[in-house]
């Protein structure tokens, strides 16, 4: 029976690690469920954060002076931003609360864009909508007489909570437009606003600016509307985005804003893949100089622990940063740190004078406990990190927590399995061995092994 287990626990590696390896590689297949019937698609890509690619940061201060409910207005105004910034094709944003003091600002991150004013446009704006009955006396906003047909009622007759959906589309002649539909409630009173004001004129106001005031031809009993004006196709589309993500609950103010350039130039970059690469070597040499045959297994390990904690990351779309990076680097110490445990255990095993087989497996008992508590506790410490952590120090949590977890399952999945198989071979109870392959001298042993 524990053969078969061990078996099954190999072969499920050597699967695992043939997929990490086909995520890994660049330029690799994405990933299509469409072609088992699932409808489904994913690029696979390792993505760049802020600090690594450039982009857009933007910083909101938020007025939460009149809401009683502050907590839910943050989390709206977030969600919301959010919405925005997904619909505009933002590869990975990073948006986050953040306290100042009295205030509370909400932190936009934008790898990759560029065009700073474009960003504000789209997410800055409200996006207040309301319809507005015709006035037989002239009002006016901010002290300006209304245009495009005179004076409208103070209070509107619908508004964007009364908004289901937007797309952008064209009439007839060609002219572009934004196609909106009402939901339930508001399909109901925009059929008896149209209904008592047919030959007058409804006006559409989009953040207090009136942007189309067309005249009512008709009752409209299906909850649907065109909104026309002098758009591009661009600005409608930025429109529709807007209504679709919803109003902003509170008012901000835009109190900074920056285009962050990539703080590694290629030239860092290879360097620090370079440093990355001598460390791993240092490593590998450290690992066969005291473990000889066993750290050679043990270096084998650790390389699969990288590709598969990588592959986690494009699978996932985990963002890495310059935090990120580290938490790999910190959880892949750690997958190293596991395999030295229990080869220190099995040399000790040995040192005792027990014979190889039973070494391994006091070895890997003794160590097991002490990974498992160790990592166990690192995986609460991410977890606290993150919950309590923003922006880049999340992603320093994310991937410190993904890297500890594969750890442990190499241990389950690799280590175990092949330290038991090698503890059943009958070359291993040879003491002259015992140096070439963990490097523990027979001079050492404290009694003789028997075999």
């Amino acid at each position: 029976m524990k053969k078969k287990k061990f078996l099954f626990r190999f072969i499920f590696l050597i699967f695992l690690l043939a997929i990490s390896i086909l995520i890994v590689i660049p330029k690799g297949p994405d990933l299509d469920l469409t072609k088992i019937g699932i409808n489904y698609k994913k690029p696979l890509k390792l993505n760049k954060g802020l600090d690594l690619q450039g982009g857009t940061q933007l910083v909101y201060e938020l007025d939460t002076s009149k809401e009683s409910q502050k907590a839910e207005a943050q989390d709206k105004a977030i969600a919301v931003i959010r919405n925005r910034v997904d619909a505009f094709g933002v590869s990975e944003p990073v948006i986050y609360l953040e306290t100042f003091g009295s205030s509370q600002r909400i932190i936009v991150q934008l790898p990759g864009i560029q065009n700073i004013d474009e960003a504000i446009n789209l997410i800055g704006k409200t996006a207040q909508l309301e319809f507005k009955e015709s006035d037989s006396s002239p009002q006016s906003i901010s002290g300006e007489p209304m245009m495009l047909g005179g004076g409208w009622k103070k209070d509107p007759v619908l508004t964007g909570a009364d908004f289901k959906k937007a797309e952008v589309g064209r009439d007839e002649k060609g002219n572009i437009g934004i196609d909106i539909e009402f939901n339930s409630e508001g399909a109901k009173k925009f059929s008896e606003a149209t209904k008592r004001n047919i030959g007058k004129q409804i006006a559409i106001f989009l953040d207090n600016e009136i942007i189309s005031a067309p005249t009512v031809q008709t009752e409209i009993p299906d909850g649907k509307a065109r909104i026309t004006g002098k758009f591009n196709l661009k600005e409608a589309r930025d429109l529709s985005i807007q209504f679709n993500a919803g109003a902003l609950p509170v008012p901000m103010k835009l109190v900074e804003q920056k285009n962050v350039g990539a703080t590694l130039g290629q030239d860092s970059v290879n360097n620090s893949i370079l440093a990355g690469l001598v460390g791993i070597l240092a490593i590998m040499i450290f690992l066969l100089a005291f473990y000889r045959f066993f750290g050679l297994l043990s270096v084998i390990s650790v390389i699969f622990s990288s590709l598969i904690t990588l592959a986690l990351f494009k699978l996932f779309s985990v963002t890495l940063t310059l935090a990120g990076i580290a938490g790999f680097i910190l959880s892949t110490g750690a997958a190293a740190d596991a395999s030295i445990l229990i080869l220190e255990r099995i040399k000790e095993e040995l040192r005792r004078g027990k014979n190889f087989g039973l070494a391994i497996e006091k070895g890997y008992k003794g160590a097991w406990s002490s990974i498992w508590t160790s990592n166990v506790v690192s995986l609460i410490l991410a977890s606290v990190i993150y919950y309590l952590g923003t922006g880049l120090i999340r992603g320093f949590a994310v991937t410190l927590g993904i890297g500890i977890f594969v750890s442990l399952m190499m241990v389950v999945l690799a280590s175990e399995p092949i330290l038991r198989f090698i503890a059943l071979r009958k070359f291993i109870g040879k003491e002259k061995l015992f140096n070439i392959l963990i490097g523990v001298k027979v001079k050492d042993l404290e009694v003789k092994s028997k075999i």
